[in-house]
């Protein structure tokens, strides 16, 4: 008798253990995906590299990723247009309906031309994609330190504009909810299951 009682405890103690196992793991496993904060953009309406009017309502209603750069950059730059533009195709694949946005952190040198040839250079499908211009350098500055908490900062004088390198994913509500860095490779395949994700 004591022995088949030990035995339905041993039993009953190695199911207990069992499932506080499966739930640490569920719980570890889950939060990777969710949304790490959320903040708001600030309503805008810039140039594209058409010349067409983009505005946070013309996005509302899908999710969107975005980014700081400039076409006279000799560092960063190339390479973040390289991974959006793989980011882009990754998306095409996986049928993930979001668009793509690339702010310009240097709105005195490039415009909308400027802009196009930059963006064709790296065989970007326009469709989804928008590189925005049409504003002060004062105002870039201030819209993204608000709308993305990044650093964007030109000294007078120099031809190269300091900025974040982050990609950041924006949701169908206009909130800036995740950011990775893009200038890793790595980091595009994350943020495609992170799209995926939110999306399913």
């Amino acid at each position: 008798m004591f022995l088949k009682n030990k035995s339905i405890l041993i039993l009953l103690l190695f199911g207990f253990i069992l499932l506080l196992t499966a739930c640490q793991e569920s719980q570890a496993e889950e939060p990777k995906y969710q949304p790490e904060f959320e903040n708001e953009v600030e309503s805008f309406t810039y140039t594209n590299q058409d010349k067409q009017e983009v505005s946070l309502s013309d996005l509302e209603g899908t999710y969107w990723i975005s980014n700081f750069i400039f076409t006279n950059c000799n560092t960063v730059c190339p390479p973040m247009t390289a991974n959006m533009a793989k980011l882009q195709d990754k998306a095409e694949e996986e049928n993930l309906d979001v668009r793509f946005v690339s702010f310009s952190v240097d709105p005195v040198n490039d415009d909308p031309a400027t802009l196009k040839s930059f963006g064709d250079k790296f065989k970007v499908n326009y469709d989804n994609w928008d590189f925005l211009t049409g504003y002060d350098q004062e105002h870039i500055e201030s819209f993204a330190a608000n709308s993305f908490k990044a650093l964007v900062s030109k000294v007078d004088g120099q031809e190269q504009v300091n900025h974040g390198t982050q990609f950041f994913i924006v949701n169908p509500d206009g909130e800036m909810i995740n950011s990775f860095s893009g200038t890793s490779d790595e980091e595009m395949d994350n943020i495609i299951d992170h799209l995926k994700y939110y999306t399913d």
